[in-house]
């Protein structure tokens, strides 16, 4: 396998293939560095120096956050989908937890992780599995990487992945996953962004997204435990953990991914039709996009879709060649001197008049223009509006992330480093507030460390974690409170009702 790609937020399971980089096939060194306690990490990397602004990433910034910020008890935890692991030993300044846990999922967990031995050499290491928290801590502070990735559960510790007969290692279980990226948007970003860029205009995408995945995954398929987080530079990330969706197999993930699935044409292929009857699953999609079509999309201060006389004229032109009447009649009203309306006004009228054209509204259509007109025309013309919002809005998901147990995604809580911002949690019911551009850099995080630990010189305080101290504390209290806490509740009565039901098969013998 190649040098890994800053860009990728994914691998797909293949062989351990890094060729003479080093310690990819070094088994001894790689149980050497997860054996490592982490104590062995020095007193120094625990202070804090003062942060320059101007340096959103760089390897000792990303050795202080490993070493102070990330929130490897909230990791450990849901990742062990085990309730014992939810409280932590003591109320000192630390991030262990009680690490005896009966649960044999996490030592099966892969991980791999992207290190820089030196400035410019990546080496990718994969099949990396941690007996514990304290390993997990161990691993990532010694080796700082720059990209964690997380992988199935196995039917045997990944780590042990070369002595087991060819064959052997086997996925069991993964949470469902999906990946969405700004750069699958380039198409209809019309903000002056592409690629790796974002601005606040074409963000309004995620969010959409967001609110429509969301509420088909809970109200089509019945989870509960969704988690959505920020990728650190131009997209989300979405981990559906249900028991039901981590034990999904293959062919079921491919068919959920599927099931969101749009077709939206391309720009080699424009044929884009939605069939007839409109799943219920788009009905509702489309009123959860339109609104935020016509605030986002249409107005100058968004994508100007509907803004000027170009763009309008342009649009026009996309309508079906069967209400080219229409697309000439407002094409000379709105290019009045003295027409103002709005964006949003246009859109209504546009689509008002597309409904009376084909006689499904209004007063002002031909009857015999109408008669003339051949169900599939008026079928075309019936869909334009909603394929034309799902052109802008609907999720774009790279769906291969999703429809494979062995794929690996980026870890939850990492930094990016092109970005030097940290992966953090995206509260779905404030996801129209979500920033980007506010997300905490590195930098940002040590000079509020720096400030807090400056003004507060009680040795006596009790905060928990050092991450409580910075920015960070919403966003990861959040997650523990309205995701992990709920799942770990779930976790045990699944556990109390399977001991139960153990109890009463012994009890009938």
């Amino acid at each position: 396998m190649g040098a890994a790609n800053d860009d990728n937020e994914e691998y797909e399971f293949g062989d351990d293939d890094t060729g003479a980089r080093p310690t990819a096939n070094d088994n001894d060194t790689k149980s050497t560095v997860v054996a490592r306690s982490s104590s062995s990490s020095s007193t120094d990397s625990k202070k804090s120096t003062p942060a320059d602004s101007s340096v959103v990433f760089s390897p000792e910034l990303l050795g202080m956050y490993y070493s102070r910020l990330f929130p490897y008890q909230l990791l450990y935890s849901w990742l062990s989908y085990d309730p014992a692991t939810a409280k932590p030993t003591n109320g000192t300044n630390t991030n262990k937890v009680a690490t005896t846990s009966s649960s044999s999922t996490f030592p099966r967990r892969e991980f791999s992780m992207t290190i820089e031995p030196t400035p410019g050499n990546e080496v990718y290491i994969r099949y990396q599995s941690f007996l514990s928290q304290d390993e997990l801590t161990s691993a990532i502070i010694k080796r700082r990487p720059t990209k964690i990735d997380i992988g199935a559960v196995f039917n045997h510790p990944p780590k042990d992945n070369k002595s087991l007969p060819a064959g052997k290692l086997q996925t069991t279980e993964r949470e469902l996953v999906f990946d969405i990226d700004l750069t699958d948007y380039d198409s209809v970003r019309n903000c002056g962004c592409d690629g790796a860029k974002i601005c606040h205009k074409c963000w309004k995408f995620m969010g959409m997204a967001i609110e429509v995945m969301d509420e088909g995954l809970r109200s089509d398929f019945a989870f509960e435990h969704v988690a959505w987080f920020y990728s650190g530079r131009r997209g989300v990330h979405c981990w559906v953990c249900d028991d039901t969706a981590r034990k999904l197999s293959n062919e079921a993930r491919s068919a959920v991914a599927s099931y969101f699935e749009v077709n939206l044409g391309s720009e080699k292929n424009k044929n884009f039709h939605l069939s007839s009857p409109l799943h219920p699953m788009l009905v509702r999609a489309y009123k959860i996009l339109e609104p935020n079509f016509v605030s986002c999309v249409l107005p100058e201060e968004g994508h100007g879709l509907l803004a000027t006389r170009a763009s309008w004229t342009k649009l026009l032109l996309t309508l079906p060649n069967a209400a080219n009447p229409v697309a000439a009649k407002l094409e000379e009203k709105w290019s009045w001197s003295k027409d103002d309306t709005t964006p949003e006004e246009k859109w209504n009228e546009l689509k008002s008049a597309l409904m009376a054209f084909i006689g499904k509204g209004g007063n002002n259509h031909n009857a015999k223009q109408v008669k003339s007109l051949s169900n599939a025309d008026r079928l075309r013309i019936e869909h334009w509006p909603l394929e034309t919002v799902f052109k802008y809005t609907y999720p774009r998901l790279d769906i291969n992330v999703s429809k494979m147990q062995n794929h690996l995604l980026k870890s939850p809580f990492c930094v990016h480093p092109k970005t030097g911002r940290v992966c953090v949690p995206i509260e779905v019911d404030k996801v129209d507030s979500f920033d980007p551009f506010k997300v905490p850099t590195l930098a940002q995080l040590m000079k509020e460390l720096d400030e807090y630990e400056a003004t507060n010189t009680d040795s006596s305080e009790s905060v928990r974690y050092d991450w409580e101290k910075t920015s960070l504390k919403e966003p990861f209290e959040c997650f523990q409170k309205k995701f992990l806490v709920p799942l770990l509740n779930e976790e045990r009565r699944a556990q109390k009702e399977e001991r139960e039901r153990r109890a009463a098969i012994v009890g009938d013998f």
